[in-house]
């Protein structure tokens, strides 16, 4: 069956896509906010981001995040924007980013990552030390975002880089303890995050595998997008599949380092929307579709 709700579209600018890997992936802050005010003009909703430089204090992060945001929102007030996880040896630190970015009013959502995974990949030498990192977030660390989230009225943008995550947020959802505005981005796994060898993690990019995810979630009203790292959304049948089940989609040079680039990317998403009897969200749309709470100040008037 064809037709539905508007989709919301996530794009994932830059992540670990560094230049150097695509030059068209957009680096220092007045190249991320250009290229995200036209992804946001050629229809996409959420925009995430990496910076130049991540490994800062909490406070120099802000300042590079605040760097790019606010230009964004000089030109588009409605888009919704949010950074990744700092760089820390506490969630604290990790987190201490956010705080100061929800009180400029730069964002409205935040990441929230619901456990740890490994993100190393085999190498064609068949040897998997080179990439060898272990992502960790304890339950008290998953706690912590949420609570912050809560606190701060930020929406959570949840990554289940395995279908343990969202278990996780499953538990959460039937206690009734998940903040307003959570959408969950059901990951699948093409080629390694770091340098496009062979996946040590996640689930691959086949119905059966959203099946899974969609199983755990049954008798939840949550929204949800797929995202396929290292790989096509767009090419895989999981782009298709999701739109005919009501879900909603993510794509950027994050997660597609081959990519011709972001806005690109956008634009095909919304061919392959329209082809499906749905059009994209705007940022307004998306942000009363997933309940995201009011924007605390405006962010777009300073410089």
């Amino acid at each position: 069956m064809r037709g539905g709700p508007p989709v919301i579209l996530e794009v994932a600018l830059n992540g670990v896509t560094s230049p150097e890997r695509n030059p068209a992936s957009p680096w220092r802050p007045d190249e991320i906010a250009a290229d995200a005010l036209r992804c946001l003009a050629e229809g996409a909703a959420i925009v995430h981001t990496h910076t130049h430089e991540p490994v800062r204090d909490p406070t120099g992060a802000a300042a590079l995040y605040l760097d790019a945001y606010r230009r964004v929102l000089a030109g588009r007030a409605d888009a919704i924007l949010y950074p990744t996880m700092g760089v820390g040896a506490t969630i604290e630190e990790r987190y201490g980013h956010v705080e100061p970015l929800a009180r400029a009013g730069a964002i409205r959502a935040a990441v929230v990552d619901t456990g740890s995974v490994n993100l190393g990949e085999m190498g064609r030498d068949g040897r998997a030390d080179r990439f060898d990192f272990v992502y960790a977030n304890g339950p008290r660390d998953v706690a912590f975002m949420f609570e912050t989230c809560r606190r701060l009225g930020l929406g959570p943008s949840v990554a289940c880089f395995e279908p343990g995550f969202l278990r996780t947020v499953v538990a959460y959802a039937r206690a009734g303890r998940l903040p307003a505005g959570t959408l969950v981005k059901l990951y699948f796994t093409e080629r390694g995050y770091f340098a496009g060898g062979a996946p040590l993690f996640g689930v691959p990019p086949i119905e059966e595998a959203l099946a899974l995810y969609l199983a755990l979630l049954e008798g939840l009203e949550l929204p949800w997008a797929v995202a396929v790292i290292g790989g096509s959304l767009l090419d895989s049948p999981l782009a298709e599949a999701a739109l005919a089940r009501g879900g909603h989609l993510r794509v950027g040079l994050e997660d597609e380092p081959g990519a011709k680039g972001n806005p690109e990317l956008v634009a095909r998403a919304r061919e392959l929307c329209e082809r499906h009897g749905r059009r994209l969200a705007t940022p307004g749309e998306a942000a009363r579709r997933l309940g995201l709470p009011e924007r605390r100040a405006a962010a777009g008037a300073a410089a």
